[in-house]
């Protein structure tokens, strides 16, 4: 009886050690999964650059700026109804983790699963339903408006949170950078292809279309042996419908951090189509690669979101929380520290930036530039204080501050561009971002 207590009691502490290794200290473990996640995303970037250039230059800033109309209004009703599993698996996917259950965690992955897919079926739904009825106000041409009806399966592109918290329970950030492959990859090598036989729009939109349900399909594939080896060979078809009552908290928690996600996300996909309705196509085309010029900060923004969340949820079910407010910190001075110089070159070069990348039609937007660069960066500090609200259990206040800075200050978006031209976007996205970043450090200060 003993001995095989004392065997039982060494194999958990063995497949504990497999499933939690000790931990390293949270800044450390936080630039660790980074270097994972900027390798993949540093050669992402360089393709979505060339193919960028070659999108750009072969439509022109009138059809380029549909092509992103088309792309924006699909994300916007994705984001607005498809579901994030991704806070909630992490968060008591790493509690169940903590109590050694196996069973709780798949009960959890498999719950989150179906709640993802049922709504991101849903978005794809209404995406094609009203494609038809907002396009014309968009200045689609009929070419757009027919072509949006199947893109609207592009939002299966972003019904992809469940697994990717998987990867970052098993701590496979490795798999993660290299998932960021995949979309660029695969926009890349189509559009070279549509280039070479002289395609139009209705093509580019179809290589957008292939790489988003290319990009979903890889997250799931890539999570398959993390699953195995962290549910201890759990079948995929189990018991899930009593999971998230089971977790108390978990689908208050779910929610209200998926809602977080949908205010986030909702100011920069509703800002291009605000432009393209109020100024047309062309200007929301200057717009969106203006918005595309300064991902330098956007991406390492949610890089460092993905690298430091599993690690500061870790702390939290640990209950450590000087550890944790430690991490949150040194990660947002290590963001402003490499925001700083990247402001500097868009300072210098913002004038020149938008026609070397477009050519001679999207010649202008230096001051649209600069003020969009400078928002980014307040997004990328704040970064680390939002994932450290969530990770402390209190999406809510995150979701409070985005609700300010994201809808009570959409009115202002309007009138912005109005009365400043395309410049007011860039204006209106300096406040939010603003705002947004001060609202944040307060509360996650009050919070710890």
């Amino acid at each position: 009886m003993n001995r095989r207590h004392g065997t039982r009691q060494q194999d958990d502490m063995t497949r504990r050690a497999t499933v939690l290794p000790a931990p390293a200290g949270g800044f450390a473990r936080v630039l660790g999964n980074l270097g994972h996640l900027v390798g993949g995303k540093a050669g992402a970037g360089i393709m979505s650059l060339v193919y960028l250039v070659v999108v750009a230059r072969a439509l022109g800033v009138r059809e380029y700026g549909v092509l992103t109309l088309v792309n924006g209004y699909v994300l916007l009703v994705g984001g607005l109804i498809a579901f994030s599993g991704f806070h909630g698996v992490v968060r008591y996917g790493a509690l169940a983790l903590e109590a050694e259950n196996p069973r709780r965690l798949a009960a959890i992955l498999r719950a989150m699963t179906v709640v993802e897919l049922g709504c991101g079926i849903i978005a794809v739904l209404v995406a094609a339903v009203v494609a038809p009825i907002v396009g014309p106000w968009l200045g689609w041409t009929p070419e757009a408006v027919r072509a949006a009806l199947p893109y609207s399966l592009a939002v299966l592109g972003t019904v992809r949170a469940t697994p990717q918290g998987l990867l970052q329970l098993a701590r496979r950030f490795d798999l993660i950078g290299a998932h960021q492959l995949v979309s660029p990859t695969v926009k890349l090598l189509g559009t070279l292809a549509v280039w070479a036989a002289g395609g139009g729009l209705a093509a580019y939109l179809a290589v957008w279309l292939a790489a988003a349900i290319a990009e979903g399909a890889a997250m799931w594939a890539l999570a398959g042996p993390a699953w195995t080896r962290l549910t201890g060979g759990e079948r995929l078809a189990g018991p899930w419908r009593g999971a998230i009552r089971r977790e108390g908290g978990l689908a208050r928690f779910a929610i209200t951090a998926n809602l977080d996600i949908t205010l986030r996300e909702l100011a920069p996909n509703l800002a291009p189509l605000t432009v393209g309705w109020l100024l047309g196509p062309a200007s929301a085309g200057l717009f969106s690669l203006a918005q595309r010029a300064t991902t330098l900060f956007q991406q390492p923004a949610v890089l460092l979101s993905q690298a430091s969340y599993s690690v500061l949820a870790d702390l939290a079910a640990r209950r450590d929380h000087g550890a944790l407010s430690r991490t949150v910190m040194r990660s947002a001075a290590f963001a402003g520290l490499a925001a700083a110089p990247i402001l500097v070159l868009f300072a210098l070069g913002a004038g020149r930036l938008l026609p070397l990348v477009g050519g001679r039609s999207f010649a202008g937007g230096a001051g649209l530039v600069l003020l969009m660069a400078g928002a980014r960066a307040a997004l990328l500090v704040a970064t680390p204080f939002s994932a450290g609200l969530t990770a402390l259990g209190r999406p809510g206040r995150s979701v409070a501050i985005a609700l300010v800075a994201n809808l009570a200050l959409y009115p202002l978006l309007p009138v912005l561009i109005l009365s400043e031209g395309l410049d007011g976007a860039g204006w209106h996205a300096l406040v939010q971002a603003a705002i947004l970043l001060t609202a944040t450090i307060l509360s996650f200060r009050r919070a710890i």
